[in-house]
């Protein structure tokens, strides 16, 4: 039903002559329930710096600089202010700047370049900002496939994980993220060339960017599947609805592995392999996909032997991982949600090197949310107390392991 004051009453005279009378259209404005989950995003990474700021001003250190110039941000500011050419030896590593996507340290450049900005400085802006833009498309994504309801709490929840101070920090997981959510969004409502855009663009952000161009690819496949030639417009279009499928579906389908493919050639290029100088120079790092061997070797050593901290807490989110991803099976969510997180689950659990940036890598899988969302959302109908502690439990969890993480751990984040 139409509220009656969203219609401008008739006057005597259009009523008289029968004439259709328009609405006025109303400003758009974001939605009550984006702008809740958007709030309580920032509150918990506002919380979280807030947190991360006490600990280390305790420890007298500078907490922006922290957050804008610690591991790969280092790098990520040098290819932004001198390009790429940087190359470190050690015994058994050496470690190139080619090994880190264009896409970040390019809007640092454009950031200084158009500001008068440090690039630390306009590192955070464009991760708080890319930040920022994730939690939107991430609740639109949410909205479109479980409701409003869970898709506030799924942004929450993303902005609670134990590794979500990478959120805050000047570094590429909020750009992937962003772009990924935005081109899943895309593909849930039909839009094909956006999707392939933002895919190709989400492949020159990181490494495992590639598994947005998987998620577009293999969803235009079902859709030309499912169409035979006569498809509907998109996983998100009404049943009924009947589209032929056009160029754009077959335009997105070209574009979305153009940056992630265009970069590794480039590098292959500039080593001299044009097909394998960017895994070339990734083994030279240390990282290399081995089916997972090299990690199940690592975890036996923290069995038998134990270590840090953090390895034992980074086994058991990559196997939440995993559980979160059965469950997302279960739930029977669009084929690109379960494509793109799979894909990012599989780079984690086949990849060798650096075992503990493993929860970073999982950042950008916000679908595997999506059952944890939803339960949340029945338990606080049910019993609203139990979900507030569960949250406050999570957000405690964060804020402390996400301070943690930067201000007294040593090992690469």
């Amino acid at each position: 039903m139409t509220h009656a004051s969203t219609i401008p009453a008739p006057t005597t005279e259009e009523a008289a002559a029968g004439r259709r009378v328009r609405p006025v259209p109303r400003p758009r404005r974001l939605p009550t329930t984006a702008a809740t989950a958007l709030g309580l995003f920032a509150a918990a990474r506002l919380t979280g710096c807030l947190a991360l700021a006490a600990l280390a001003r305790g420890d007298g250190r500078q907490p922006l600089a922290l957050l804008g110039r610690s591991w790969d941000s280092l790098w990520y500011l040098g290819i932004a202010a001198h390009g790429y050419g940087r190359t470190l030896h050690f015994r058994t590593v050496v470690q190139s700047d080619m090994a880190f996507f264009p896409l970040y340290p390019g809007l640092v450049r454009a950031v200084t370049t158009a500001a008068p900005l440090s690039g630390g400085a306009a590192g955070l802006l464009v991760s708080w900002t890319a930040a920022a833009l994730a939690a939107y498309g991430i609740y639109l994504v949410g909205a479109r496939v479980r409701g409003p309801a869970v898709a506030t709490v799924l942004v929450l929840l993303w902005g609670l994980l134990p590794h979500s101070v990478v959120l805050s920090m000047a570094y590429t997981e909020p750009v992937l993220t962003a772009l990924a959510a935005w081109s899943l969004h895309a593909v849930l409502t039909g839009r094909w060339v956006w999707a392939g855009t933002l895919a190709a663009l989400a492949g020159l952000s990181r490494p495992n960017g590639f598994a947005v161009a998987a998620a577009v690819m293999t969803a235009a496949a079902h859709e030309l599947w499912r169409g035979r030639g006569q498809g509907q417009g998109g996983p998100g279009r009404e049943r009924g609805e009947e589209r032929k499928v056009t160029h754009r579906l077959w335009t997105g389908i070209a574009l979305a592995p153009l940056g992630w493919a265009g970069y590794v050639l480039w590098v292959g290029r500039r080593t001299g392999d044009p097909l394998g100088g960017y895994f070339t120079v990734q083994r030279l790092w240390g990282s290399r996909f081995d089916l997972g061997d090299g990690s199940l070797g690592f975890m036996r050593h923290l069995l038998l032997r134990g270590d840090r901290f953090v390895f034992p807490l980074t086994m058991v989110i990559v196997a939440a991982g995993v559980l979160l991803f059965a469950l997302l099976l279960a739930e029977r969510v669009p084929v690109p949600l379960v494509v793109y997180s799979g894909v990012l689950l599989l780079v984690v659990l086949g990849g060798s090197g650096f075992f503990a940036s493993k929860p970073r890598f999982l950042l950008p899988a916000f679908p595997l949310l999506l059952p944890l969302a939803g339960a949340l959302v029945r338990t606080a109908r049910a019993r609203p107390w139990h979900a507030a502690l569960v949250v406050g439990a999570l957000a405690g969890l964060s804020f402390a392991y996400g301070a943690y993480l930067v201000v007294f751990s040593r090992t690469p984040l």
